[in-house]
């Protein structure tokens, strides 16, 4: 796996040991031109041969406010406890609020749901793709901390190509299950059926994947 030609030059900032409720992680800030991302990992992911990643997207709503509208702080803390229970592991936090758009979109989009659409048509009527995340910081991570070759976290199938197509190798996917709730299981239908996202446990037919 190697860099883009001519991809933003990205670099450690600061790292530090950071204790947590699942242990205590080594947290690095990477920054570039598209900003500052953060992986934490856990024991030694670059002498595993297939360690557990996940790319995790910034939830300021969802992770900070404990908001209901969303499966993100559930997918956060499932996460780090996987990474945990194995011991080794990479969690890459993306500085990516709403999918790519930002918190101010992020939020209009949130107003627009609450007059009926759905979360890909609110993206939409602001002028938005459903997902505008870029994955570019996440391979150039991966790369920098040695990991080339990976277990990943996810239910999405879009980002699972995005990292194999720059180059990332994905040994295996391990889905991360939310449980549904009044307040988001049509997020997480829309995410299912119009995103293709593989979800089938929120009708509870798949055991144990954004």
């Amino acid at each position: 796996m190697s860099s883009a030609k001519g991809a933003p030059e990205q670099s450690v900032r600061s790292e530090c040991d950071l204790p947590t409720a699942h242990g205590t992680f080594r947290l690095r800030v990477f920054a570039d031109a598209g900003g500052e991302h953060v992986a934490l990992s856990l024991g030694s992911p670059e002498t595993t041969p297939e360690p557990l990643v996940r790319v995790h997207s910034e939830c300021l709503t969802g992770e900070v406010l404990g908001s209901l509208r969303c499966d993100c702080g559930a997918q956060l803390e499932a996460a780090m406890a996987a990474i945990a229970a194995e011991g080794t592991g990479i969690l890459i936090y993306l500085r990516q609020e709403g999918r790519g758009i930002g918190l101010t979109e992020k939020i209009r989009a949130y107003a627009l749901q609450d007059q009926g659409l759905d979360t890909v048509e609110a993206n939409h009527r602001l002028g938005f793709d459903a997902d505008q995340r870029d994955y570019g910081p996440a391979v150039r991570i991966l790369e920098q901390l040695g990991v080339h070759r990976i277990r990943l976290m996810t239910n999405n199938p879009a980002k699972l190509r995005a990292l194999s197509a720059a180059g990332v190798e994905i040994a295996s996917r391990k889905a991360i299950v939310a449980d549904p709730q009044a307040h988001n299981r049509s997020y997480l239908e829309t995410k299912r059926d119009r995103m293709g996202h593989l979800m089938d446990w929120v009708d509870g037919t798949e055991e144990g994947g954004a």
